[in-house]
């Protein structure tokens, strides 16, 4: 068997040796899920994909309870350098647990690697990697420049190298915080009135923006509401999300 080698270049085991998996990183979750059923025997609170998914719950992503973690005995934790903190994942190896770690990818190709290298080494081999492969392949001339918040009080934007600016930007949407030195600026609300963007994208996590929450706020702007997991989110999600993102996008364009 050949070995099973995370995103830092590290071997945990052998490709499909593991059987009994904890993730830390919901949208690797629902990867994990899907892709190699009956696996799974832990995850945190925020994994809400798939619905049906019924295991254990050991706390927040970056809070996780890590004595209900280690009693479920697992062969392999999965976590993310953006996500999940180190000091977590170090108090896990020191345990004895293999720990698993993807970078966050700061483009939709990148998590698509990122995410196939991992169940892979599942031994796994989904149609729906191949699926996205192909759904994402191309990309959109500019039409639009958004604005997408993703926390309020503070405001909190998408700024540069993130796998949501590369979703967008292939829907042709450019984002204004593209070029700013923070891959999450906080801009006043202010700052973000005064960009030229002609579109504020509001997703509905990890800050769940409304109709009655969120466009008021940027009124000389066309606001889009969207589905949060479909930016941000890359597994299984990603075969829906460019035809769920586009109609939205399109409903909001200039007629």
């Amino acid at each position: 068997m050949s070995d099973a080698v995370d995103d830092h270049g590290t071997a945990l085991g052998s490709v499909g040796s593991f059987r009994r998996v904890v993730s830390l990183v919901p949208s690797l979750t629902e990867a994990v899920a899907v892709s190699a059923p009956g696996l799974l025997v832990g995850a945190t609170d925020y994994c809400t994909h798939p619905p049906t998914l019924d295991v254990p719950r050991v706390g927040g992503s970056k809070y996780p309870d890590l004595a209900a973690l280690r009693d479920l005995a697992p062969d392999l934790v999965i976590t993310n350098t953006e996500e999940n903190r180190l000091a977590d994942a170090t108090a896990l190896r020191d345990a004895g647990i293999p720990v698993w770690v993807t970078d966050a990818p700061t483009t939709v190709l990148a998590g698509l690697a990122s995410t196939r290298r991992l169940v892979e080494a599942l031994g796994a081999s989904p149609a729906w990697l191949a699926e996205a492969d192909e759904i994402w392949a191309p990309t959109t001339p500019a039409w639009a420049t958004a604005i997408i918040p993703v926390w309020r009080k503070p405001w909190v934007v998408v700024g540069r190298d993130t796998f949501a600016g590369d979703v967008l930007l292939r829907l042709g949407v450019r984002n204004a915080y593209a070029t700013d030195p923070e891959r999450y600026p906080r801009p006043t609300l202010e700052a973000l009135n005064a960009t030229p963007a002609n579109l504020a994208i509001l997703p509905d996590e990890p800050y769940e923006f409304t109709p009655e929450d969120g466009p008021n706020w940027f009124p000389t702007k066309r606001s889009v509401l969207i589905t949060g997991r479909y930016l941000t989110w890359y597994g299984p999600s990603l075969t829906t999300a460019r035809a769920a993102l586009t109609t939205a996008l399109t409903n909001a364009a200039p007629a």
